[in-house]
């Protein structure tokens, strides 16, 4: 199993915009790739409720994990992408 810690760029944290462009990318992995806050439950990163439900605010550092082939690649993208302010964007 792949897994990478990532701190969110955006503004407004994983809500609204940000979060939908986020459950976007998740589901054009093709692979289940689960999201949660230190010392939380891991939650499915391709659902926009379970992001809202995360709380995680500008800066709040999250975990993603995966598994498969592409799982580093995957994982990469995706930090990326949170590491992004997806508000500006």
């Amino acid at each position: 199993m792949a897994e990478r810690t990532a701190r969110i760029a955006s503004a407004s944290g994983l809500h609204a915009r940000p979060a939908k462009i986020f459950v976007e990318a998740v589901t054009a992995t093709g692979v289940p790739v689960t999201i949660a806050v230190p010392g939380g439950p891991e939650l499915n990163a391709a659902s926009i409720l379970s992001l809202m439900g995360l709380g995680a605010g500008h800066g709040t550092e999250v975990v993603l994990r995966t598994e498969g082939d592409d799982a580093d690649r995957v994982l990469d993208e995706l930090v990326t992408l949170l590491e992004t302010d997806l508000d500006a964007a």
